[in-house]
């Protein structure tokens, strides 16, 4: 819906309502790095460029739903957000509808940035981006962070787990989110992940998890 031209072009800044929109101000704002930010203000400030012909049209459509520029916008993009379709139906497991890009916001968002990048990643994998999946993971193969099972194999017992929301730990994921990022950034090494206890002798009946 948003053009982008180089000459012609001119800023508009959006103030969103945080009780209708935070969750889309949250989406369309690009990020600096993964991860960054946390802290949940009571509204967004996206900075979009429009064409000017685009944009008095922008103005002349919010006369006719009697809006402010900046309230059509954010009602148009709900409505966009509606029609974008994520998944289509055939590659649905559990749905006969496609899955559009309001049903993810409805599934994977939470005021902590850390649970929704989490339940992003495990729920629509293919909406990550490089940098993401790299993080993502180093995530995903910490045992320290999952919840598992004692498998033997040999005269050992090795600890695995399944990569299912129900089984990540968040808690231990938002208090070692930082690590987790420095390192998928590059500014750490992997010797500073939590540790925990990948394998013990078959004789040890403690099912309990190694951490």
């Amino acid at each position: 819906m948003f053009y982008v031209l180089s000459n012609m072009t001119r800023n508009i800044r959006i103030t969103q309502n945080y009780s209708e929109t935070t969750a889309q101000g949250d989406v369309m704002a690009a990020r600096k790095k993964v991860g960054a930010g946390g802290k949940l203000s009571r509204s967004e400030v996206v900075t979009v460029r429009l064409d000017p012909r685009l944009r008095y049209g922008v103005e002349l459509a919010a006369r006719k739903h009697r809006r402010t520029a900046s309230s059509f916008i954010e009602w148009a993009i709900e409505e966009a957000l509606q029609r974008v379709t994520i998944r289509d139906a055939d590659s649905n497991q559990h749905r006969d509808q496609p899955t559009t890009a309001h049903d993810v916001l409805d599934q994977v968002w939470d005021v902590d940035e850390t649970d929704r990048f989490a339940r992003l990643a495990i729920n629509f994998p293919e909406l990550l981006s490089h940098e993401e999946q790299v993080l993502w993971k180093l995530i995903k193969e910490c045992g320290a962070l999952w919840r598992g099972n004692w498998q033997k194999r040999g005269d050992k017992e090795v600890f695995t787990w399944d990569v299912y929301e129900s089984d990540l730990i968040f808690e231990r994921l938002r208090d070692h989110w930082e690590t987790f990022q420095k390192i998928a950034d590059g500014e750490w090494s992997r010797d500073k992940l939590p540790s925990w206890e990948k394998e013990r002798s078959a004789d040890d009946f403690d099912d309990d998890i190694p951490f």
